[in-house]
Formats: C-alpha cells, sequence, structure tokens
C-alpha cells in the first residue's frame, strides 16, 4: 500500500486518488487463490466505493466509470449514479475474445479445458491449447472459475471496453469483435501504453548499463521473468547452464528459487523481499566462469532501460503483457517463457499470431531443459529463424509508433473516447 499511495502522490494534481480501507480474509484459508482475494476485494468494498462515489459525485462533474477486468461488480454503482460503465483490460485482445467467448466455452464442454483434444479457435485468433487458458479457468468447479464466468457474462453491459493493444498487432481479432450484430459494447484500443522510465530507476541502474555498454551492438540475451515470475531451484539450475553452453552474452535478472508456485514473488511479500545472493543458488562457479560474457543482476533491473539499449538483441521473457508491449516498441525478438495467468495465451499469440517469438517447450516433469535453453538462445541471437523474427519484430515496432502518431489508430480511438465523455451531461 505504501508503494501505491507513493506512486499515486506522483502524479499530476489534476489526478485524485481515494483509498478504501482494505477488507478482512480472516475467513479465508491460507492457500487461498489469488483471483479469489482480488474478486473479494472488490465485492466486500461495495458498500465503501458507493459511500465514496456518493461524496465525488456531490462535488466533480463525474462522465464516466472505469473499472478493470474483476469490477463489473461495480458497475450497478455507475448506473446508481447515473453514470457510463466502462472496462480497460490491460491485457491483449485475445484474451478479451475468450472473455466474451467463456459462457458459450462453458456450454460447449465439461472437460477441464487443458483436457479438450483439439486447440480452442476464438473468431479473428490464432488457435491455441487448452492448455493454454488462463490459471483461475482451468479448474471450472473451483470460486475463481464459477465467479470469472459470472463476471464475463457482465461485460456486454458495459458502454465501452478500452483495451492496450492496437489494431495493427490484431487487426483480425479487433474486426471480429467489432462485427455487427454481436451486441457487444465499443471498442477502444488505445495502447501501446507502455512505462517510461523515472529518475530513480536511472540513479540506480548505472553498473548493467555501463555493461551493456560494452557489448557489441544486438549482441545480449535480456532474461528476466517479471516483478513476481520464479522458477524452481532445479529450473534455475537448468537455465544458467544453458545460458553458459549458449555461448551468447546475456543479462539475467534472477530472483530467488520458490518450489512451490510461479507467481511466487507476485503474490506473495515474504518471496518478493531482499533477494539472497546469487551464488548461494547459481550452479558452483557459473558466476566466475561466464564473468566475460554474462552479468547477473539480483532481483530487478530498469526493464525500459535495457530493452532501448542497443547492445540488447534479444528478451527471454514470461510473456506478461507489459513486458510484451515494452520488447515491441525497442524492436526486441522475444524467447516466450509463460509462467501464469494469461501469458501462456500472449506467447500462443506472439509466436503463432504476430511470428515474433520462439517458445520454450516443455519435458515431461515441466522443466525446460540447458540444451534447448541453450539452442533458443543461440538461434534468436545468431541464428537465422531469430534474424527473421527481428525483421517481423522491427515492422511491428514501426506500426506501434505510428499508432501513437496524431493521426494513428490508437491516438484516433482515445480522442473519440474523450470527446465522448467531454459530451456526457453531469451525473
Amino acid at each position: 500500500m505504501m508503494l501505491q499511495k507513493q506512486l499515486f502522490s506522483s502524479l499530476p494534481l489534476s489526478i485524485y486518488s481515494v483509498f478504501l480501507p482494505p477488507v478482512s480474509f480472516d475467513d479465508l484459508s491460507e492457500d487461498a487463490k489469488i483471483e479469489t482475494r482480488i474478486i473479494l476485494s472488490l465485492t466486500r468494498s461495495l458498500h465503501l466505493l458507493t459511500d465514496s462515489f456518493k461524496v465525488l459525485a456531490q462535488s466533480k462533474r463525474v462522465v464516466a466509470f472505469v473499472a478493470d477486468v474483476f469490477g463489473t461488480d461495480a458497475f450497478d454503482i455507475a448506473k446508481e449514479f447515473g453514470v457510463q460503465p466502462y472496462l480497460f483490460v490491460a491485457t491483449s485482445v485475445m484474451v478479451v475474445s475468450l472473455i466474451f467467448e467463456l459462457p458459450k466455452l462453458d456450454q460447449m464442454f465439461s472437460c477441464e479445458y487443458r483436457d479438450l483434444p483439439e486447440p480452442i479457435k476464438l473468431p479473428g485468433c490464432v488457435p491455441f491449447r487448452g492448455s493454454d487458458v488462463p490459471d483461475p479457468l482451468q479448474h471450472r468447479q473451483d470460486f475463481a472459475y464459477r465467479e470469472s464466468l459470472e463476471i464475463c457474462k457482465k461485460y456486454p453491459s458495459a458502454a465501452g471496453i478500452i483495451v492496450n493493444s492496437f489494431m495493427e498487432m490484431e487487426n483480425d481479432a479487433f474486426e471480429a469483435l467489432m462485427e455487427g450484430g454481436r451486441g457487444l459494447p465499443a471498442f477502444y484500443p488505445v495502447g501501446p501504453l507502455t512505462k517510461c522510465v523515472s529518475t530513480n530507476e536511472i540513479e540506480g541502474s548505472k553498473d548493467y548499463l555501463r555493461w551493456l555498454d560494452e557489448q557489441p551492438s544486438g549482441s545480449v540475451l535480456y532474461v528476466c521473468f517479471g516483478s513476481g515470475g520464479t522458477l524452481s531451484h532445479e529450473q534455475i539450475n537448468e537455465l544458467a547452464v544453458g545460458l553458459e553452453i549458449s555461448g551468447q552474452r546475456f543479462l539475467w535478472v534472477v530472483k530467488n528459487p520458490v518450489d512451490k508456485a510461479a507467481n511466487a514473488a507476485y503474490f506473495d511479500s515474504k518471496e518478493s523481499g531482499k533477494a539472497k545472493d546469487p551464488s548461494a543458488f547459481l550452479p558452483d562457479g557459473f558466476l566466475e566462469r561466464t564473468r566475460d560474457i554474462g552479468l547477473v543482476v539480483p532481483n530487478w533491473a530498469s526493464q525500459v532501460q535495457v530493452l532501448s539499449h542497443g547492445s540488447t538483441g534479444g528478451f527471454m521473457t514470461h510473456c506478461g503483457w507489459n513486458s510484451v508491449l515494452e520488447s515491441i516498441v525497442n524492436g526486441v525478438p522475444l524467447i516466450a517463457w509463460p509462467l501464469y495467468a494469461e501469458q501462456k495465451m500472449n506467447a500462443a499469440m506472439l509466436t503463432d499470431g504476430v511470428k515474433v517469438a520462439l517458445r520454450v517447450q516443455h519435458k515431461e516433469d515441466g522443466v525446460v531443459g540447458r540444451q534447448d535453453i541453450a539452442k533458443y538462445a543461440k538461434e534468436l541471437i545468431e541464428g537465422d529463424e531469430g534474424q527473421l523474427l527481428r525483421t517481423r519484430m522491427k515492422k511491428l515496432k514501426d506500426s506501434a509508433k505510428l499508432t501513437l502518431c496524431p493521426h494513428g489508430s490508437s491516438t484516433k480511438s482515445l480522442a473519440k473516447l474523450a470527446g465522448i465523455w467531454k459530451n456526457q451531461k453531469h451525473s
């Protein structure tokens, strides 16, 4: 909460924020899924949100109510005050398509999605495996799945859906959603919205940037699994050996190994604390043997600065949507290694749709082997297929730049939405 308050306090004065009191989860078991906690955070805060919204509406001209993907239960509050509800979706259009198709899929199939023999095909999207369906939807009898299904059924009641993607990247998926007769809300692609570098990040990131300055252009593989992604002890060992035997230069942002979950650092404050010395869990002698070609950075690095650096030639990523967009705006091809949430769907779109990524394959025990890791690294940086991916990513980068220009599709879409809100009557 402290970090969130610091973030909001740094925003322009025109942005006003209200923090609701935290809700109690004392009645939940310790192993309750994060999706369950997110959903209950909202439903148990609705009365507090109503009170805050009433105070806001008495003093401000409220023209729209924007919620995130879990926020449809708050639509009734917006409508109570005569305000149109909108949704902001921070993931791909492909995920939005799944949201609208989920009630239909739920009726079509009785088995778990991962057990489907044939790929799932959404309108305008590349086919993907049932096992690529986001984690909360993989256990259909769980609370998180049933609640997610009810949330999806409320999406058509939104006045509009704002998506952090752009037409040139997911044109077919957008067009399929916007086809007449489906009764869906209006869609507003406004992406790619990506993070800018803060002063604090610049001041705290000199060592690895200096190291990048010393490397040849496009020669470094950046390895990072996001703010929350974690790997097991065994997988970290395989990754380390794979990077070493590949012979490729690498910059690896490494987190403490966690065997219990792939998202432990994101959802568990105990796992997101101070990083251990990497020498305590990396293979013996690894740091010494790779010191001429690699750099290991504990816990965190400024991803925007690394991806925008001329020495960075590839990105091994968990396929979180923010990371995907940051790689696109910097033209860096990918090795897709999805871990949790919707990342497997993102990986399918990146490899089979826009074709700017190699996707790792796991062995039967769920581990990606060292020889395969070495092969992916070498192919992306030096191979012919890596060059094809780089060429496609350069075109996608150019499209992303154009879509945010004054006459670009995302700029026009956002301007259209702003015009609608500007013309709204007082609530």
